[in-house]
């Protein structure tokens, strides 16, 4: 996991949540404080976490390392439940069919709070299983209440290990100590959810997840590609036959199935009155799936096992009955007087009897017959198969993987955005961002607008406690840009195109002073936004000839 995560992570481009990590995570930490009163307060202590680890070297590698690491460790653990539940070489599977998963790898290399998300609610799961066995449930707490903290929908794991103890049929005693742990998780978090719902507005653009939605999750859980998706959702079936073991006791299945199914499950349920789902936001999810292959792996293991064993039984002809052996007469006792009386001394069994005290009469050797002996070959031959298997399923899905390295593949492209806007500004150029959001390109690359103006902007992001930065009103933008008779715009292609409106009334400004005294020339499109230059009217109507007439755009 740690080399796939590695592999390709200096993409030279962050895409838009990144960018927004990127900036939060270096500002001050009474900055970032006041941000988090107004937006983002999900991710508040990731943004923290980041802020001391940006501190070493802002760079985007240093910004994915955490993510990376905490995949590795997400392997790691999912490896260590399926040792625990059911044994060493299905751990082994399980981990590494964790680690070529191009879901795993995707957010492996992503500067979001997801991969640690995960990293801890595996962790939780595998303190939970140890709880249930030995009492102690402090340290699952304590691993769940800051996973929550670095975001809250980590809490519906309560909800998968509650129905994981049900399954296990597990006694009062065990349901006492969990459901204090989880009261503990659910009241720690509470300043969180009351904090976050004031800021619902960030997630208004979700739209209610369908049953398509739900069968992408499960494919891109168990594998994206045809092959690979068959032969991992039969493991998974015959893994499930294993849900319920002894009582008190929670299996492999048990544990797995409510994990993959639970959280995800009832984000959508919830989502039908206020969607709040995107596949991310549940990527701890991801582990249970790999330990449902695994456990239907071991099972299929431990059939052809038997069935090999059985066909190669063969009739064993027993040794020959060996001969009596003639010991010797027994010697008559020593008798040696004494201050009391005679004492009586035993008789020495003599050479003979004490070589033949060795072992046995008739075995020569008192070893174990070899039959009896661990053997290396039997014990390591079923997991270096499934090692086999998983490398075979990495072969398949290496080009998703290799894919995914290319900045392309994420939803938008800054550092592209960027080069584009760089290669038609000019010093002392007037900028306007379409809407707000899309000023993060300024903001995370900076180079290509040195020396322009910011028309819209009345007061910087870290100032003003905002990502983006305050803007101006209606009146004074359309002041501004008066006298102006070119300006630049960053804007998104969906919105130019008006496939969807602002609300704002600043937004709602640009778009009317772009519409009513501009006319668009030429630009350059990369990924959702769009870099385009507009000329006033005005100037449009003069000779071509004439030095301040804007370019003819270029045919598209």
């Amino acid at each position: 996991m740690l080399a796939l995560g590695l592999w390709g992570l200096d993409r030279s481009g962050m895409w838009r949540d990144e960018a927004v990590t990127f900036q939060v995570a270096r500002r001050t930490v009474p900055q970032i404080w006041r941000l988090l009163h107004g937006v983002d307060a999900v991710h508040g202590l990731y943004y923290l976490l980041l802020h001391a680890v940006l501190t070493v070297h802002p760079g985007e590698v240093v910004l994915r390392l955490p993510s990376v690491c905490a995949a590795a460790l997400t392997a790691g653990l999912v490896a260590a439940l399926g040792a625990r539940l059911v044994r060493p070489r299905a751990g082994l599977w399980a981990g590494l069919l964790y680690a070529v998963s191009p879901m795993a790898g995707h957010y492996a290399q992503e500067g979001r709070s997801y991969a640690l998300v995960a990293a801890g609610a595996t962790g939780a799961t595998l303190l939970w299983v140890r709880a249930v066995r030995k009492g102690s449930w402090w340290a699952y707490g304590v691993v769940l209440g800051l996973t929550c903290w670095l975001h809250e929908f980590a809490v519906l794991l309560l909800l998968a290990h509650a129905l994981s103890l049900t399954l296990a049929r597990a006694g009062a005693r065990v349901w006492r100590g969990w459901g204090c742990a989880a009261g503990a998780v659910c009241a720690v978090l509470v300043p969180m959810i009351l904090v976050s719902r004031t800021q619902s507005a960030q997630v208004a653009w979700l739209r209610e997840p369908t049953w398509d939605t739900a069968a992408d999750l499960l494919r891109s859980c168990l594998g994206p590609t045809d092959g690979v998706y068959a032969v991992c959702l039969v493991l998974a079936a015959v893994g499930l036959t294993g849900v319920a073991g002894r009582r008190g006791e929670p299996t492999c299945a048990g544990v797995a199935l409510p994990l993959l199914v639970v959280p995800p499950a009832a984000l959508m349920l919830a989502s039908q009155v206020a969607p709040l789902y995107v596949d991310r936001y549940v990527l701890y999810a991801l582990s249970g799936a790999p330990l449902l292959v695994a456990a239907g792996a071991e099972r299929v293991a431990a059939a052809v096992g038997r069935r090999w064993a059985g066909g190669r039984r063969t009739p064993v002809a027993l040794p020959a009955r060996p001969a009596p052996v003639a010991l010797p007469a027994r010697p008559a006792p020593v008798v040696l007087p004494g201050r009391t009386g005679p004492v009586v001394l035993a008789a020495s069994a003599g050479p003979a009897a004490l070589a033949g005290s060795a072992g046995p009469v008739g075995l020569p050797d008192r070893a174990a017959p070899r039959s009896s002996r661990p053997s290396r070959p039997r014990t390591l031959g079923p997991a270096l198969a499934g090692a086999v298997g998983v490398l075979l399923a990495l072969t398949h899905q290496w080009p998703l993987l290799r894919d995914d390295r290319d900045p392309a593949r994420r939803p938008d492209d800054l550092a592209a955005v960027s080069r584009a806007a760089g290669r038609m500004l000019r010093p002392g150029g007037a900028v306007l961002f379409l809407p707000a959001q899309t000023r993060n390109v300024a903001l995370t690359y900076p180079g290509a607008f040195h020396g322009a103006r910011d028309l819209a902007l009345a007061g910087p992001a870290p100032a003003s406690g905002t990502l983006y930065g305050t803007e101006v009103g209606a009146a004074e933008l359309r002041r501004r840009t008066d006298r102006l008779e070119r300006v630049w715009v960053l804007a998104d292609r969906d919105l130019l195109a008006g496939r969807w409106r602002v609300g704002d009334a600043t937004e709602r400004a640009k778009l009317a002073v772009l519409a009513h005294d501009f006319v668009p020339g030429p630009e350059r499109v990369r990924g959702d936004v769009t870099v385009r230059l507009y000329v006033r009217r005005a100037a449009v109507t003069r000779s071509p000839a004439s030095p301040t007439a804007p370019p003819r755009p270029a045919p598209r």
